[in-house]
């Protein structure tokens, strides 16, 4: 079946259900390749304090190793999706998967922290390819009734995907030590390449531009790396730099006929409702999984397994609730679910920052793990489930691109920025003082961004109307209706 539907094009009527086993095939490809990236992105968090004593590495390195790959995802995820749109999204997929186990075993072998950045740059470079075709493989070949229900599969089982990545980055550095953290996607990541290559069809966008925007991709990538850096080093010039080279890139994508973001995307209120929620909170996100992980094993004593075993409750909640949340939203609109989950995700951050020296799992740690994680499972789909029903179909990629290339732009900032502004940066990783009075300021900062995501929430999300059962919002005219007024 796929063989006709990537050399025909498949109509809606004419994909898969989910329930069959060609559907359940195409989400299982996606959502493993989704989850290789999300691992990726939360396992080094597990490994680095073990990272930094074996490659001699400071607080700053660290933040290098997962800004390094933040960066390189975040700035080309765009193009990823471009690419996808325009030669094929299973091909760039596979492409990137590829590339992925390569990178991965590069950062296994590195012998010295910049090697090692150097090579988790590459990682994010081939994630930046794996990303944004996930999710718009599913919403190109998965039965239209069935995609609430696979996109709310996707973005549970991948958010599982992430929030185990502790739990086996804790056992494996015990048990082989925090190369093995890498070394264990690459098998992974070529098993994502072959599912695909058997079971995935081929999707385009038929209106894609013929060439890429390269000046709007030197003006993202060249703008983030410049702000990344001077965030981290405190050099204002740098900061100043980015931003100015960042407000390039939007004038550019204002004026260019073949933009990476179609302004006309943002003619949605929905739409573009999500992407101002998206970046405070995924902003905070980043920054409570990251600093989280470090408070346990450098100021409360536990072990890399352990440590990682503390976040097992989010694992579980996401899996039980994301598919059926994911197709309430569907039914009845994203704004309640995802105004709940992020005062729940904030609720639960302010029990988190109470974390101190010898705390208990079960009154300190447990409480705020489960209240995070609740929130996170009841905002995570509906938001996503959102992004694909403000736009056509067939800009699923520059809409699936769009957002996670906010959602990791906001991350990347927050590691970088806020370890600095809470005064952490240059602390010793043995300094477990200075480091918990940083963790404690950082984790309320975190809280006002989950704060801000659930006003602007509640303030700016419409109402749907319901239409067949579910709800529908007016679509935006779309990036060819943009490229047709050009």
């Amino acid at each position: 079946m796929s063989d006709v539907i990537a050399a025909t094009g498949a109509t809606p009527a004419e994909r898969p259900r989910l329930r069959s086993s060609a559907g359940r095939r195409i989400v299982a490809a996606t959502v493993l390749g989704s989850a290789v990236v999300s691992f990726d992105a939360t396992v080094v968090n597990i490994a680095a304090p073990h990272i930094g004593s074996g490659l001699g590495a400071d607080v700053v390195d660290l933040q290098w190793v997962v800004s390094g790959y933040t960066l390189a995802l975040a700035s080309l995820i765009l193009v990823g999706g471009a690419l996808g749109d325009r030669f094929g999204r299973r091909a760039v997929f596979i492409c990137g998967s590829v590339g992925f186990a390569l990178a991965s075993a590069w950062c296994g072998a590195a012998s010295d922290v910049g090697m090692l950045v150097a090579a988790r740059v590459v990682q994010g470079v081939a994630g930046a390819l794996i990303t944004p075709g996930s999710l718009a493989l599913i919403s190109a070949s998965i039965d239209p009734r069935d995609q609430g229900a696979a996109i709310g599969m996707w973005s549970g089982l991948g958010g599982v995907a992430g929030a185990i990545g502790p739990i086996a980055g804790g056992w494996l550095v015990e048990l082989a030590g925090w190369r093995s953290v890498f070394l264990i996607n690459v098998p992974l990541a070529v098993a994502v390449a072959v599912i695909s290559v058997r079971c995935v069809p081929e999707s385009r966008d038929p209106h894609a531009p013929p060439r890429l925007d390269a000046l709007g991709t030197a003006a993202i990538v060249t703008g983030l790396g410049m702000l990344t850096y001077g965030l981290i080093a405190a050099r204002v010039w740098m900061e100043l730099v980015g931003v100015a080279l960042l407000a390039v890139f939007v004038l550019v994508q204002i004026r260019s006929r073949h933009p990476l973001v179609p302004p006309a995307l943002f003619s949605s209120r929905v739409f573009t409702t999500v992407n101002l929620v998206t970046f405070p909170v995924y902003a905070a996100l980043g920054c409570v999984l990251f600093l989280l992980l470090l408070q346990l094993q450098i100021v409360a004593g536990y072990s890399p397994l352990a440590a990682g075993t503390a976040t097992m409750p989010i694992t579980a909640i996401m899996l039980v609730s994301s598919t059926w949340v994911g197709q309430w939203a569907q039914r009845h609109g994203a704004r309640v679910p995802m105004t709940i989950g992020l005062l729940l995700a904030a609720a639960g951050s302010v029990l988190l920052a109470q974390i101190d020296t010898h705390a208990s799992y079960s009154t300190a740690v447990l409480p705020g793990v489960v209240l995070f994680g609740a929130g996170m499972a009841v905002f995570v789909a509906p938001l996503t489930e959102s992004v694909f029903a403000a736009v056509p179909t067939e800009e699923a990629g520059i809409a699936s691109g769009v957002n996670n290339a906010i959602a990791r732009i906001a991350q990347l900032l927050a590691i970088a920025a806020i370890p600095s502004l809470v005064g952490i940066s240059r602390a010793p990783l043995t300094d477990a003082i200075a480091f918990g009075a940083g963790y404690r300021a950082a984790m309320w900062i975190c809280i006002g961004l989950f704060g801000t995501g659930a006003v602007l929430a509640a303030a700016l999300m419409p109402q749907p109307r319901h239409i067949g059962g579910k709800a529908s919002w007016p679509r935006s005219r779309g990036a060819s209706a943009f490229r047709l007024s050009q």
